[in-house]
């Protein structure tokens, strides 16, 4: 049995039940060495050098130092027929009856493969419409969300893993209020993550005081016409206007929902297709579950974090310090390796396939930032903390887009890469002279190379490091893992810093600058969120947590502070009756966890 690597018993198990490979009754991965090896191996394949990049990818993935998503863990040089890609961005859904069920088999299809699912459920006329031409009555998106959400618990009664799936709405559709509401039963909808697309129009609105139109593209037959660009449209399209509401009214709605239930979050939808890097041949109106990586219709998320906990040298010193040298060469590794499992990997759809060679988009990212704060003894959320995160983002970005512009002298620039147009994209504008030069002169591989994921599972097989941007949870707690069979089993865990901390013989029981997520302040998450955006091309998933008796007039005032702070989405979780606590200390017990949860399964 292989415990060298596990220091917490969470971790093997966590690597036993998910990420360990086996043939029936057969064991193929006696250690998780082997299962590095199985990974460098399998994605070393799309290179003729093989046995250079095997070694090579073997050396990040050896002690955790880079975690790939969850499906590249455990699908790469498996003999299963599934996609190494987590999750998924659906295709428009038609407006008939047809169409509809055509993406339902669609998603079906994608999540028995293992991947989650986001749809943009805007293009669904609303409730109460006439359906011309059969002479019915339409029922309206959330209507339709119940038989996706059906969908999904079926699939995962066959034993697949966890289902996860977004939802979103525009904020101007006539049904975006019973939207709104479509969560506030606990018992509906329990595999959605929703969001509303929030325009700068919207905000606009909210800060005048302003009327707000809800319209929708119909046979216009009277009534007020606006044109609108549409998801499913290229082109503005004339819209009916259903109703007018006050803005700031809807906007008061959104935020005591989240207030109450912690859903639906707020996608500042404008913000995210001026600032992607294909804003000149793709449209978003949806993002994968979890929010980070925004994705065109058929997009893929291929994910992977770098544990920054492996980089720091001489920790809870003085002489602490981070290895900048080291991230930024585990970095360029590790684009290679996600670029190669575009072309390794199996796809539950042709349509996905070709979107995801056509762009060749990956999302790097780091894991394990609260817990490398504390081995350099900074506070999470302080002014330093938030440099720390800032140079680390900087260094992994601008690692990432120099091994792009590489591949693509050695493989040739992705399909959809327009050099004129990919240069004048806003994001890429800010980018240092000398890669903007290099992608003049050889183009990039990869449309787009940064994330921030939640990696709540794969933190756990790292033994329990802190999960993506987010603070420690706490020093110790218990957590609950989702066994093969459906059931829950519970561990006790140590924070990984905190266990480091306490193993090297030190009196307190936390670190000096220990912080838990319950006691930093909700502006604090926002400010480290905002500190590395500039640096992600792509979005982040963060938590911003809320103390149960945070006042609601702060609450409200988070979401503006997010939009003004450049943010491309914002995710609140207060506990609350509907979906109770994130997570509960030892002492407290446990209560059933939140699609969106620390526990969530999009990793």
């Amino acid at each position: 049995m292989d415990y060298a690597h596990f220091t917490a018993p969470i971790a093997r198990r966590i690597w036993d039940a998910k990420y360990r490979y086996r043939e029936g009754a057969v064991v193929c991965d006696a250690t998780i060495a082997d299962s590095w090896r199985r990974i460098a191996h399998a994605l070393a394949a799309a290179d003729s050098d093989t046995e250079a990049w095997q070694a090579h990818f073997y050396g990040i993935l050896q002690d955790f130092k880079f975690l790939p998503g969850g499906r590249i863990q455990a699908g790469a040089g498996t003999a299963h027929k599934v996609t190494l890609f987590n999750c998924f961005v659906m295709g428009a859904i038609a407006d008939s009856m047809g169409g509809i069920f055509d993406a339902l088999k669609e998603g079906a299809i994608t999540m028995q493969q293992g991947g989650g699912v986001g749809y943009d459920f805007s293009t669904l006329r609303p409730r109460g419409t006439q359906a011309y031409g059969v002479g019915s009555v339409a029922s309206g998106p959330v209507s339709f969300m119940h038989i996706w959400d059906s969908m999904c618990a079926t699939i995962l009664s066959t034993g697949a893993r966890r289902g996860a799936m977004m939802g979103t709405l525009r904020c101007d559709h006539p049904d975006i209020e019973e939207f709104i509401a479509a969560k506030q039963d606990r018992t509906q909808l329990r595999h959605f993550n929703i969001s509303v697309l929030v325009s700068d129009d919207f905000m606009t609105a909210v800060r005048n005081d302003a009327e707000w139109p809800l319209l929708f593209p119909a046979d216009v037959r009277g009534g007020e016409v606006l044109l609108r660009c549409w998801p499913g449209d290229t082109e503005p399209v004339p819209c009916q206007i259903h109703k007018r509401i006050r803005a700031r009214g809807l906007w008061e709605k959104i935020m005591r929902a989240n207030y109450a239930c912690a859903e639906p979050g707020v996608l500042f939808i404008d913000r995210i297709n001026r600032l992607n890097n294909l804003y000149y041949c793709e449209q978003i109106s949806a993002t994968n579950p979890c929010g980070e990586v925004p994705l065109p219709p058929y997009g893929a998320c291929n994910l992977g974090s770098i544990n920054l906990t492996q980089f720091i040298r001489e920790p809870f010193t003085q002489q602490a310090r981070l290895d900048l040298k080291a991230i930024g060469e585990t970095a360029t590794v590790a684009v290679r390796l996600l670029d190669n499992v575009i072309d390794v990997s199996l796809f539950p759809l042709p349509n996905q396939a070709a979107q995801a060679r056509g762009s060749r988009r990956i999302g790097l990212g780091f894991t394990g930032l609260a817990d490398a704060l504390l081995m350099l003894s900074s506070r999470y959320g302080s002014d330093e903390s938030l440099q720390i995160a800032q140079t680390v983002m900087q260094t992994i970005c601008h690692a990432a887009y120099r091994a792009s512009i590489e591949i693509a002298r050695e493989k040739g620039p992705f399909p959809l890469f327009d050099k004129e147009k990919y240069l004048a994209g806003e994001f890429v504008r800010t980018l240092p002279a000398e890669i903007r030069n290099g992608i003049a002169q050889y183009g990039i591989r990869n449309s787009h190379l940064t994330a921030i994921a939640p990696t709540g599972t794969i933190s756990l097989l790292a033994n329990n490091i802190s999960s993506g941007l987010e603070p420690v949870f706490d020093s110790e707690f218990t957590r609950r893992v989702l066994e093969p069979d459906g059931c829950y089993a519970q561990y006790q865990v140590v924070d990984y810093a905190v266990a480091r901390w306490r193993a090297a013989g030190n009196a307190a029981s936390v670190p000096p600058s220990f912080v838990n997520a319950s006691h930093l302040a909700p502006a604090a998450h926002l400010a480290m969120q905002a500190a590395i955006q500039p640096h992600v091309d792509q979005a982040i998933s963060k938590t911003i947590n809320v103390p149960v008796d945070f006042e609601f007039a702060a609450f409200r005032d988070l979401y503006q502070l997010a939009y003004d702070q450049g943010l491309k989405g914002c995710t609140t979780f207060r506990p609350n009756p509907v979906t109770g606590e994130i997570l509960r200390g030892i002492e407290e017990g446990q209560v059933a966890s939140h699609c969106c949860s620390v526990e969530r399964e999009a990793d």
